[in-house]
């Protein structure tokens, strides 16, 4: 949800989640401090941005960024564009390629 909607607030993340606003706060957080996510203020706002170059934790992942994930995971493009249209039944052959 963040990655789609930046400026998202952590009362609507936690329902779109079936979360408490605390524990998606919380979580939040805890991106923020492993430096996965950067959070800066916007008046009464806060815009959240996925740190690039991040990596998984686990060595099996190896040398993969979280954002790629995400990106693959939410069918935006890296530049935030969507990557082609909604599936209908999940089928990721539905996506057109992008690039």
């Amino acid at each position: 949800m963040i990655l789609r909607d930046p400026e998202v607030r952590l009362r609507d993340l936690a329902g779109g989640c079936g979360l408490t606003e605390r524990a998606a706060g919380a979580i939040v957080g805890d991106l923020e401090n492993a430096g996965y996510l950067t959070r800066v203020r916007h008046g009464r706002r806060n815009h959240y941005q996925v740190t690039p170059g991040t990596l998984f934790r686990h060595p099996a992942e190896g040398p993969h960024e979280i954002a790629n994930l995400l990106h693959l995971l939410t069918g935006l493009a890296p530049g935030g564009g969507a990557t082609g249209r909604a599936s209908t039944n999940g089928d990721y052959r539905e996506r057109q390629p992008h690039g």
